[in-house]
Formats: C-alpha cells, structure tokens, sequence
C-alpha cells in the first residue's frame, strides 16, 4: 500500500501526467531536458517488428536494446538490417544490454564490443563481476564506446547496488560508469536519491521501476503506485544537469505490457513535466 507521502506525490503529478500523455514524447522529453525512453527488455516476448511498432505506438524515442530484439550472435548483415530498421522508426538509440561480461576472456569482450559497433551503440548496458570490470577499460578506449554496470540487487553477488561497483570505477576512464536500476537499488534498504547523488558523474543511464513493497521482489507494479521516490530521483536528476536516458524497465504483465507501460511513462512525464510548475 502506497504511504501518504506517495499518495500525495501522486495526486500532485496526475494531471502534470495526464496533460504530458496527451502531447508527443519527443516534444515532452526535448523541453524537460530529459531524454526518457524505454529498455527494450520490457517487451522481450515479442518480436523485433512487434516491438518496435508498440514503441512508436507509445510514442517513445529513445530506447535500450535488449539482445532479444537483436541477437548477440546475428551476423553483420543482420546486425546492420535490425538498426536500419530503429532508425526507420525514428528511435534513438542510447545503449544495447544488458549485457553480461561474467567469463575473464578477452576475446568474449572484445565480440561483444565489436556487436555493439557494428550496431553502433553508444553504451553498453553491462553485468561484469569484479575481475571483469576493469579489464573492460581496455575496450572502452580502443572502441569509444560507453559501459553502464547494471546492478541487481540483493540476489547480485558483484555489484548489488550502485555504490558496490564505485570503488572499482573511481580510477577508471570517465567513459565507465553506472546504470542505475532504481528497483533493485531500493530492495537492498538503500536510498536510491542518495544512491545517484553518490554516484555523480558516473551516473550514464537510470532504469526506472517501482514496487509496491520495496523489499517484496514479487511486488513490482506501474511506476507511480509503488513506493519509488520518483519525483524526487527526478528531481536530483535535474540538479545534477543529468544528460543520460531514463528508461522504463517493464517488470510486468510481460506478455501484454502495454496498458502498463503506457501508463508508466505517462507518469514519468508527469514527473519530468511538474519540475517546470
């Protein structure tokens, strides 16, 4: 059950929610500053062409790519093939993952690497462990592309929150960083506000949840009727002048997802768009 503060927070930004779902995405997220999008993993029983067709349905324009949508193993026609067909859409696209660096061997690294710039990401979304995190530099500066340590939360034996990961990427090129899952973050009893605070700079991409209980992992739900602090992450987003995504992570309903999501990101519109009253 949501607190009164949340019920409160949720009464404040309905009608910003509802005014920001009526006009299109793009126009929403340029004036906000914020570029908020959606992690493809959301519709993961759903092909690439069904996928992409929800998205523009939902009017979103940026988007994460999830390996279900362009598989880690396509060849380079098919890699070039799937990107034409984003781009077509008209989706920008931020990152790629999550993707998963758990074996100490380079030349796993080094094909993933390559996937991404065939497919031109910018960011790769990323579970590394301990020993693999700092041999990814490397390949970070070889290729110029962007990593995001994805944390998982108590059932992450390497990196369960954002500041697990911190002490390894302090004396890492700045092009390494995090990718704040803000669900998983909250079910280790961390403050997820502090949490980003914290992280700064190293903050490259936020995933955003809720749940309705924050230690319960079976209560997750529409981002607005939980107990996620939303406005107030984005809200320490705009202090930060964060220039990342924000990007709904759909944990629910995976097999008709879209009356969720939609409702969702029409909250995280909402929440954007009160900033500004």
């Amino acid at each position: 059950m949501q607190t009164l503060a949340n019920r409160r927070q949720f009464l404040a930004l309905s009608s910003a929610a509802l005014a920001a779902a009526a006009r299109p995405f793009g126009a929403i997220a340029a004036e906000r500053g914020f570029k908020l999008g959606v992690a493809s993993y959301s519709l993961r029983r759903f092909t690439r062409p069904q996928a992409i067709q929800m998205l523009k349905q939902m009017e979103v324009r940026h988007v994460s790519i999830k390996d279900y949508h362009l598989p880690l193993t396509s060849t380079p026609e098919e890699i070039r093939a799937a990107r034409a067909e984003f781009d077509a859409a008209g989706l920008t696209t931020l990152s790629c993952g999550m993707i998963k660096f758990m074996e100490d061997d380079e030349r796993d690294m080094r094909a993933k690497f390559e996937y991404a710039k065939l497919a031109g990401f910018p960011m790769i979304v990323c579970g590394p462990t301990r020993v693999t995190l700092p041999k990814l530099e490397k390949f970070v500066k070889e290729y110029d592309i962007r990593i995001a340590v994805h944390n998982h939360g108590p059932e992450d034996p390497h990196f369960p929150t954002p500041q697990s990961a911190l002490p390894i990427l302090a004396g890492m090129d700045p092009r390494c960083g995090l990718c704040v899952d803000c669900g998983h973050t909250a079910q280790t009893g961390a403050d997820v506000v502090a949490a980003i605070r914290e992280a700064g700079a190293r903050v490259l991409d936020v995933h955003l949840k809720d749940l309705r209980d924050i230690r319960n992992p079976n209560s997750w739900c529409d981002v607005g009727e939980g107990m996620m602090p939303v406005a107030a992450i984005f809200r320490e987003l705009r202090r930060m002048d964060y220039r990342g995504g924000v990007m709904l992570e759909y944990e629910i309903h995976e097999n008709d997802p879209m009356a969720g999501m939609q409702k969702s990101l029409a909250y995280m519109r909402g929440s954007a768009a009160a900033l500004e009253g």
